[in-house]
């Protein structure tokens, strides 16, 4: 009798269902019990495949989008990466607005997904006409049988985390969650998340992770955009210089910040002790758990789940490269031993 041969029928289907994992030796001497929803293991590496793949599908059935349609979208690089896979499998163009503050690995990735990638100054105000804001709006209006995805202000970020990544971490944990710790950037993520959590258990405490040089944390606390707290920064995928209607503030009971160099050596850490090969933003989400700890927040038999969001590769000329650390100052006396030098044997 013939077998049937076992494949997916497309890359699309491996979106979602990926694995929690617990934490170990990152986490050593931490009072309670960490585990990491590692979204790298989505086939475009990061968390931003579930919102390209439920925006995108949602339009489609709306009957927004016909075969060659453009896709137009602002992007650091990982929703960009996941909307141009996306369009590879549909059969639809795709024109990219990026900040120039995303990794030149980012920017070659979207090229070679086949994305055409408007590289927009990153450190201009968000009404800019050079900003990537205005410029994916200017190409939306320019480019006839387009659709913009927004997904700083579209609702449907958060959907696609509240139908997907909140349920998961829920089934995972078997309803023993007490803790989520999750980057803000469009805030689709932790709002998506923590409002399919909070559902099931409004006790499940939420604490976003901001960046120094934004205006999420004192936003939440205020209810004030405060423009003197916008300044630039390095970390990529989390922190604004405006306020996403894609961030439900109502779900997220605090923000804590981290620093651009705390979170890069975060990162590296992660690899070097956990063996995973995670992103800058993933380094930040850690950050914020050491901080976390230090203060005391948690206590034992506590199950705190974090999101790492996307994959070192994303950022082998920025966190991972000894030099660029280096040019940005982030090596010093104490972690300067972090770098591995490399070895060559005489031909």
């Amino acid at each position: 009798m013939e077998q049937k041969i076992k494949a997916y029928d497309n890359i699309l289907e491996l979106v979602g269902n990926t694995p929690l994992v617990r934490l170990n030796r990152i986490t050593k001497g931490f009072t309670g019990n960490f585990f990491a929803k590692v979204e790298s293991f989505n086939p475009g590496h990061s968390s931003k495949d579930r919102i390209a793949m439920h925006i995108i599908e949602e339009a489609e059935q709306k009957g927004i989008l016909s075969p060659g349609s453009t896709i137009i979208e602002t992007t650091s690089g990982n929703t960009g990466f996941s909307i141009a896979m996306v369009s590879i499998i549909k059969g639809y163009k795709c024109i990219l607005a990026v900040s120039s503050k995303s990794s030149r690995d980012k920017i070659d990735m979207l090229r070679s997904m086949g994305a055409t990638v408007y590289v927009c100054p990153a450190h201009v105000s968000a009404d800019d006409p050079r900003s990537y804001y205005e410029v994916a709006k200017r190409l939306h209006q320019e480019t006839k049988g387009s659709i913009y995805i927004n997904q700083y202000f579209n609702e449907l970020n958060i959907e696609a985390h509240y139908a997907s990544t909140g349920p998961e971490i829920w089934e995972q944990t078997g309803g023993q969650i007490t803790h989520l710790v999750a980057c803000s950037g469009t805030g689709g993520t932790i709002s998506g998340t923590a409002r399919y959590l909070k559902e099931q258990n409004p006790k499940i405490k939420v604490i976003g992770v901001d960046a120094y040089g934004s205006v999420l944390k004192k936003y939440h606390e205020t209810g004030e955009f405060d423009s003197k707290e916008i300044y630039p920064y390095r970390i990529e995928g989390l922190g604004k210089n405006l306020i996403p209607a894609a961030t439900d503030f109502t779900v997220i009971d605090e923000f804590i910040k981290v620093t651009d160099s705390e979170s890069a050596h975060t990162a590296r850490e992660i690899a070097r002790t956990e063996g995973i090969f995670a992103g800058y933003t993933s380094g930040a989400v850690m950050q914020a758990l050491k901080q976390l700890n230090e203060t005391g927040e948690f206590k034992p038999g506590d199950n705190v789940v974090v999101i790492f969001p996307d994959h070192g590769s994303r950022y082998m000329s920025k966190v991972y490269s000894d030099q660029w650390m280096e040019d940005q100052g982030f090596f010093d006396t104490e972690t300067v031993e972090e770098t591995q030098k490399i070895q060559y044997v005489k031909e």
